[in-house]
């Protein structure tokens, strides 16, 4: 694998704090705060997001982010797009089996795209998008079982 110029590569960094609690403070610098935390039946405050629902809910907003970019350089017109996720996962990974996964075992995801466009048209758009999303591929890579389905709604 040859050597990444230099152009081409992105840093980003952010802080968390963690008071020996469920909680994580997560602070994106310009970008804004985060909390995630546990339900109160998982011992947690219920403050914010699981910190998977938060990678879901960053599958999203990637998706949300990636479609916007191929749309505009392929010149595709949409007005909106409305996402639903779920995921399952098998807890006695993270309650110390090592024989299971402690992450996801399957996600769902359902797009549904406001557009003027044709459907075929839309699945070119869709195509490129899932090949770039950065935290799709990272599912894909950790062969996480994805079902993802788009639905075009006509404007």
């Amino acid at each position: 694998m040859s050597e990444i110029p230099e152009d081409f590569i992105r840093r980003k960094t952010l802080v968390a704090q963690n008071d020996a609690t469920m909680l994580t403070n997560i602070n994106y610098g310009e970008f804004g705060v985060a909390i995630t935390d546990e339900p109160k039946a998982h011992g947690g405050q219920s403050a914010g997001p699981s910190p998977l629902q938060a990678v879901i809910g960053a599958l999203c907003g990637c998706e949300g982010v990636t479609f916007r970019r191929t749309a505009t350089e392929m010149n595709f017109q949409y007005s909106k797009l409305e996402f639903e996720a779920g995921f399952t996962i098998d807890i006695r990974g993270r309650m110390g089996d090592r024989t299971v996964r402690p992450h996801f075992q399957s996600v769902k995801l359902s797009v549904k795209v406001t557009t003027p466009q044709t459907p075929e048209e839309l699945q070119a758009v869709i195509d490129e998008t899932e090949a770039r999303c950065p935290v799709m591929n990272l599912l894909q890579d950790a062969n996480v079982k994805l079902d993802v389905q788009w639905q075009h709604i006509p404007e």
